[in-house]
């Protein structure tokens, strides 16, 4: 329906009897292919065309092409290039088809501005040999495509025709340590106009496999796990790690990968990766359970639909036995964390704060496009206290203090409730028949039912509240929300300390907009010259990864100081005055200083990444 729009043509690709052809292998990206001697690898490369398993190998197969090592299968990924620095490359590369060039980039020295531009050109039938040195460390890739074939194979067969190069530093010791995923998508329809939608063919997968068939991860308590992530497909994905931050180690484009300086951390919980972007990461687990680490625009992580376009029932009407696994799809791994589980241990006579939060129905909703929302009792105070319930309550906790937060689900279905950002105990994490350890794990909180999340926040900052389970009908419908986390709850001035949330609209008539909390027609912020102020934008929509927010003052961006990023304070060598942009992916949070220096009218605008005008909200400044 939404995600993102591909100006290609449809191509029918569903493998069908009776025809044979060669069956396309998926693998780990752990064994590097060719042959390392005296510092030369050598390695000679076949691209052909397959019958691919995206989903268990006994299910039906699409048509696409792929790469392989010369006498073995095909396989998606293609063959993983891994060298040390220095090491010269003799590569050789096959075009197998009857006709079309076969057009190659990144096989060629890598860390330059110039090897964004590298093309071999290899003509039906032929071989072409190439020859370099694999350039500076980092996370690279290689792609092809077939030239002279129709224009939408770049999204169908095409798809899948991309491999890593990994280029590692000249002193590195022993075997590597790290973990590299590929991420890549094919889909049937890339007519014009065409958007990822709940009735499209697709598959979005990680290492060549779509959720729940992808690689299942364990690692220990303590344990310093490293990911090189690549995105070899055409949209945007901000990745989620569940229950921990990650430090952003390297981002790159494919050519050129920038290595940040470790005395200045970049932590995070949601990185957004751009179309044809690669980024390192490392995190050390803290607390044993499950924990996910996914793409958080939700038509990423939609049901897998069949292969022969039959389709799939409306999500409300499903009577699921695993949400985590019936569902969920596409661009998600499962990583488990062995050792003992603390729970939330609360000290010998502290007391945790109470809170209910309520899932109820809202008014003006239908089976198709439900109205949904969610009252906090805090006390004697509920809020919202009347109808609408858009947008969801801001929660205000303490940091250090811990808190029961008991989920009533009102709604004729069943929810769950994730504490986005929140370091916790995996029970508690809310991926309903997922989350937990061993045999305990977190049910679906079913209609008239409750489930009772306990954690003990351990920083203060900017976090957010969704349900995992059915996740873009329901928070479509509007259930989502600011979590604060703060060092004083009773000095909190929500005058100074503003909430910007950003979510998806109820109707589909109204999907080019963006509501900013909760609705179309924003109340406007009234602030005043020489007083500082903390924005905390909070982007929790359903798709859309690349929107844009600005502060102007007429065209021109206003100036602004970062402050925290996923509710993780920013160093202070990086927390400094820029203009007033800021592009985001959803599941990310920003928070930025203001300090108007002039009355006047300020406008805050978010728009596409393309700059479509999504949603605007004005600021009066006195």
């Amino acid at each position: 329906m939404r995600a993102f729009i591909a100006a290609v043509l449809v191509s029918p690709l569903l493998a069908g009897p009776p025809t044979r052809i060669e069956q396309i292998i998926t693998h780990d990206n752990r064994t590097p292919a060719g042959t390392l001697t005296g510092g030369v690898l050598t390695i000679r490369l076949e691209a052909g065309e397959g019958e691919w398993h995206p989903d268990r190998d006994s299910d039906p197969a699409i048509v696409v092409r792929a790469f392989a090592e010369a006498g073995k299968q095909l396989s998606v990924p293609g063959p993983l290039i891994r060298v040390p620095e220095g090491t010269e490359i003799r590569a050789s590369i096959r075009n197998t088809f009857a006709r079309g060039t076969l057009v190659i980039r990144g096989l060629s020295t890598r860390g330059t501005s110039a090897a964004s531009n590298d093309t071999i050109q290899i003509p039906a039938g032929s071989t072409r040999d190439v020859r370099f040195i694999a350039g500076v460390p980092g996370t690279y890739y290689y792609s092809g495509a077939l030239e002279g074939a129709p224009a939408g194979d770049l999204q169908t067969r095409d798809a899948e025709l991309s491999g890593v190069f990994v280029i590692d530093p000249r002193r590195a010791s022993g075997p590597p340590r790290d973990r590299i995923f590929l991420i890549a998508l094919w889909r049937s329809d890339n007519s014009p106009g065409a958007v990822i939608g709940r009735t499209d063919v697709f598959r979005f997968t990680i290492n060549g496999k779509a959720w729940p068939h992808t690689e299942r991860l364990s690692y220990s308590i303590g344990d310093t796990v490293r990911f090189r992530l690549v995105n070899a497909s055409v949209a945007p994905h901000p990745m989620h790690l569940h229950g921990f931050y990650f430090n952003v180690d390297s981002r790159g484009d494919g050519a050129v990968d920038s290595v940040y300086d470790r005395r200045s951390p970049r932590l995070v919980v949601t990185e957004r990766a751009a179309p044809g972007r690669t980024f390192s990461m490392t995190w050390v687990p803290e607390r044993p359970g499950n924990w996910m680490f996914h793409c958080h625009d939700n038509y990423h992580v939609l049901r897998n639909p069949p292969l022969d376009g039959t389709p799939l029932p409306a999500e409300h009407t499903i009577h699921a036995t695993n949400h985590a696994i019936e569902m969920m799809g596409g661009l998600v791994m499962g990583i488990e964390v062995k050792g003992r589980s603390a729970d939330d241990v609360v000290a010998q006579g502290e007391v945790r704060r109470q809170l209910r939060l309520v899932a109820r129905e809202d008014s003006g909703g239908t089976d198709a496009e439900p109205a949904y929302g969610y009252v906090l009792h805090a006390g004697a105070k509920s809020m919202p206290a009347t109808r609408p319930l858009l947008p969801g309550p801001t929660i205000v906790l303490e940091r250090g203090k811990p808190v029961s937060i008991t989920v009533v689900n009102e709604l004729r279905e069943p929810t769950s409730v994730h504490w986005h950002g929140i370091e916790l105990e995996s029970y508690f994490d809310g991926v309903a028949d997922f989350a937990g350890i061993g045999r305990r794990i977190a049910p679906a909180i079913a209609p008239r039912d409750s489930f009772e999340a306990r954690f003990t926040p351990p920083r203060s900052g900017t976090f957010i509240y969704h349900p995992h389970a059915d996740e873009v009908r329901q928070q479509q419908a509007g259930m989502s929300g600011a979590l604060l986390v703060v060092d004083s709850p009773p000095s909190f001035d929500p005058v100074h300390d503003i909430v910007v949330l950003l979510t998806v609209p109820r109707l589909d008539a109204d999907g080019d907009m963006v509501l900013i909390n909760g609705s179309k027609t924003p109340v406007p912020l009234e602030l005043r010259v020489g007083e500082r102020y903390r924005l905390r934008i909070v982007d929790i929509h359903t798709y859309r990864p690349s929107m844009i927010v600005r502060v102007l003052r007429g065209e021109t961006p206003v100036v602004w100081r970062a402050l925290a990023k996923d509710g993780m304070s920013i160093p202070a060598e990086r927390a400094t005055e820029r203009p007033a942009v800021q592009q985001m992916g959803n599941g990310e949070t920003y928070d930025f200083e203001l300090a108007p220096t002039a009355p006047g009218n300020l406008r805050l605008t978010v728009t596409s990444g393309v700059d479509v005008p999504l949603a605007s909200m004005l600021i009066r400044v006195r």
